[in-house]
């Protein structure tokens, strides 16, 4: 088994995973990224997950860095533009330029890039990080670190480290459902009537028994491409991401009921008489799974009360979000107007283990303020603090718990974050 080491590893290359190499690269650290498919972007190319939720909170700008640093570059490939059809600031972009843009933004930072490469074990001593094992075509090798990023989306690596986490709700352990994103081409968008008359005809055709979608309503968005609907509609139950048999009968679940959903928009909604299906997404887009028990818990009060711990790395608007894990409904609890909350440092180390920071999903909340920290720009937002983080261990040469936060947040905003 071949063994290899980088001064940072980082596992996972999704929003918070670009977030935290493009960080820590850029602060002078040798960092390896590892992705489990041929390109970066995670949820946003590999699941279509569209548009990227708001990073304003009313008009103040809250979320920047990293993140803007990625929107500029898609501005100048003219694969970006603010709004959407649903309304708000919500961001839309072309995920096949995203593709492009990361990879560029990495390789300009000399970041090592092992696409194909899949995380299946970690290496710990004293309860001690110190590597990851990874299995590719060329077989299993060790990665060495004492500095590594999980932002796996699904705490992988926190898992095989032997990390403490959650599932779920507290009275169930249900977890929100997967949702396989698809878009629709040749549509003519003129003919298209009103929202809430798209609804009712979706509505009527499950009330007929030509659609099994236990969603609520057609939940779709404008693209960059006039002639193009982009669809977040299916909505797959009882599935838990971490499993493969889940994730394989999710697969064909999901890809049933957008087969049903591309046969009634054809034949019932004008303006789709001529569209044709034109992509699912690479894979089924999960919403939850394991949630790491950090130094600190995000709640749900904290985010309605828009509250700012003294340790925040990161900012967020978006309020509670949560899908019925049992069928038809979405809990939606907004934060008052402009108002925001902070994301303390704390979220993002786990009890127990060391030389592991959490970036992401799976970073330290509760069910509820998981379905706002979930969103990307948050993800980019904290992985810009666990990659800066741990190019500040490595410099300082202590551990992440011991990272002094009020340096950290000098660095992060000095790099163009928000934090106030």
């Amino acid at each position: 088994m071949r063994k290899k080491s980088a001064d940072i590893l980082i596992a996972g290359g999704g929003p918070a995973g670009c977030g935290a190499a493009i960080a820590a690269s850029s602060l002078g650290a040798k960092v390896t990224l590892i992705e489990r498919y041929g390109f970066l972007g995670g949820m946003a190319t590999a699941g279509l997950v569209y548009p990227w939720m708001t990073s304003y909170a009313g008009r103040k700008k809250i979320i920047a860095g990293v993140f803007e640093k990625v929107i500029n570059k898609l501005k100048k490939e003219n694969a970006f533009k603010d709004g959407s059809h649903f309304g708000g600031l919500h961001h839309c972009f072309d995920p096949e330029i995203l593709k492009y843009v990361l990879m560029e933004m990495l390789i300009e930072r000399k970041v090592e890039i092992l696409f194909h490469s899949f995380i299946s074990g970690a290496k710990t001593k004293n309860k001690k990080i110190e590597g990851l094992e990874v299995v590719s075509k060329s077989g299993k090798e060790i990665l060495l670190s004492n500095l590594i990023i999980d932002a796996t989306g699904d705490g992988d690596v926190a898992y095989y480290a032997g990390a403490d986490y959650e599932k779920g709700r507290k009275e169930d352990g249900l977890m929100q459902p997967a949702t396989l994103n698809f878009r629709m081409g040749g549509v003519n968008v003129k003919k298209m009537p009103e929202r809430e008359e798209i609804n009712k005809l979706y509505l009527q055709a499950k009330k007929e028994g030509k659609i099994g979608d236990p969603r609520e309503n057609l939940l779709w968005f404008e693209t960059l491409r006039e002639d193009q609907i982009h669809f977040n509609t299916t909505r797959v139950l009882g599935i838990d991401g971490t499993k493969r048999c889940d994730l394989s009968a999710a697969e064909i679940e999901a890809r049933r009921q957008v087969m049903e959903l591309v046969k009634f928009l054809r034949k019932k909604v004008p303006g789709f008489e001529n569209s044709y299906l034109l992509i699912t997404a690479p894979q089924i887009g999960i919403r939850e799974t394991r949630r790491i028990i950090g130094e600190y818990i995000l709640s749900e009060a904290d985010l309605l009360q828009a509250r700012k711990p003294s340790d925040a790395i990161a900012l967020g608007s978006y309020g509670l979000d949560i899908h019925n894990p049992k069928g038809e409904g979405t809990i939606i609890k907004k934060l008052k107007k402009g108002a925001y909350y902070g994301i303390p440092y704390r979220c993002l180390i786990p009890k127990k283990i060391e030389g592991l920071i959490i970036a992401g999903r799976p970073i330290s909340a509760t069910h509820a303020a998981h379905s706002s920290v979930r969103i990307q720009p948050i993800c980019y937002a904290t992985g810009q603090a666990a990659g800066s983080a741990a190019a500040l261990a490595l410099s300082d040469k202590t551990t992440p718990r011991k990272v002094n936060v009020e340096k950290l947040q000098k660095v992060l905003k000095r790099e163009g974050a928000k934090l106030n």
